[in-house]
């Protein structure tokens, strides 16, 4: 059913960080998460007949269940304990390198032939006003399948109900099926994620529009860079999939494989999707850039229009301010009017009232901004 040939090459790229591991330790060695919560092993074992679910509290109960039924399955959650991790890579005869590959976070999606198992790194994420990212280990044998989930929290809950349940056709099939089954649920969860960050776009053009602030480019930087995280695990995906298809004879049945090819065209669309997303949030920050420059423009033709209204009103204003005694006839004989001071300001609120209307008629104003009138958001 698999492959006889030597592991592949393994990749150290990560994906945004690197996390500390041993210097100089020897390969397959199992370097334990500071502060992670304790592993819980959830054991799933199933034919078409029967089915049994059991929570394992002890590592050695997993050998009562071998070879008991068509697939068993055993789901670990919060894989960061290197005794746990070893004991069952012991009870399947699984590699060091795999074992040290699922206790390494951060890896890239990829897939890999042993002797007697094939080994699927893939990455769950999740919208919580944040991204998060959760990196998910699959080991598949000839009738077991091993999961190794990074957190506590269960992504998989769904297919054991449908399993629980007989929902569809998971019970009549064989442990490949189950393999497509958890591969297909990681891919989907990107959806909602998208869908996510679609909105969150969709709102912050609005707000862009409306009003031009600081805060809203530096969303759209948080958005670029969730974008680009999805993107950076997506491709390696589609690759680690493209592996699967192409050998899915030597670990898939026809009918699995066909499904397998269907969850390999819903990552080509999230990709397409990511990528579509990436030029709207580089086109937003074209609009803020834009936005912000016709709301300055807007305010400096404002505070010209006032500079300009006011320059004559301030040289009549200050030739008055001069203050000649009335010695001579021609020192501003005017100053002796009775109603010298209001015919002044008449003129110079005529002079600014004409000048408005005049720039108005140009266009080189708007009603807008005579009523120094805000848009709404």
């Amino acid at each position: 059913m698999f492959n006889m040939t030597a592991p592949a090459e393994k990749k150290r790229k990560t994906r945004l960080v690197h996390k500390k591991k041993g210097v100089g330790a020897p390969p397959g060695t199992l370097i334990p998460e500071v502060g992670a919560p304790p592993p819980s092993i959830i054991l799933c074992s199933y034919d078409s007949e029967s089915y049994e679910e059991q929570k394992i509290e002890n590592v050695e109960d997993i050998q009562a269940f071998l070879n008991k039924r068509a697939v068993t399955w055993v789901d670990v959650l919060s894989a960061n304990d290197p005794a746990t991790i070893k004991r069952i890579g012991e009870i399947f005869e699984i590699h060091p390198l795999t074992l040290e590959d699922v206790m390494n976070k951060h890896q890239r999606a990829k897939c890999e032939d042993y002797e007697k198992y094939r080994f699927i790194v893939a990455q769950a994420v999740q919208w919580k006003e944040t991204l998060e990212i959760e990196d998910i280990s699959i080991i598949l044998g000839n009738n077991f399948i091993l999961t190794f989930q990074e957190r506590p929290n269960d992504n998989f809950a769904l297919i054991r109900n449908r399993i629980r349940n007989s929902h569809g056709i998971i019970r009549t099939q064989s442990v490949d099926y189950l393999a497509y089954s958890i591969l297909d649920s990681i891919v989907d969860g990107y959806f909602p994620t998208l869908e996510a960050i679609g909105e969150k776009l969709e709102n912050l053009e609005d707000q862009i529009i409306a009003r031009p602030e600081h805060q809203w480019i530096s969303s759209l930087h948080m958005i670029k860079r969730d974008l680009l995280a999805i993107r950076r695990i997506l491709w390696p995906l589609r690759d680690a999939l493209n592996t699967l298809i192409r050998d899915f004879y030597s670990t898939f049945h026809q009918e699995t494989g066909l499904h397998l090819r269907d969850c390999y065209d819903h990552v080509i669309r999230l990709i397409d999707l990511t990528e579509m997303y990436r030029e709207v949030a580089t086109d937003l920050r074209d609009v803020y850039l834009t936005s912000l420059t016709n709301r300055t423009n807007d305010i400096m033709r404002v505070l010209t229009v006032v500079a300009t209204i006011f320059m004559p009103i301030t040289f009549i204003s200050s030739i008055y301010g001069m203050n000649f005694d009335r010695s001579s006839p021609y020192n501003m004989p005017e100053l002796g009017w009775y109603y010298g001071y209001p015919i002044i300001l008449g003129v110079m609120t005529l002079i600014g009232l004409a000048m408005l209307f005049y720039f108005y008629k140009k266009g080189w104003v708007t009603m807008r901004d005579i009523t120094l009138h805000e848009p709404k958001e």
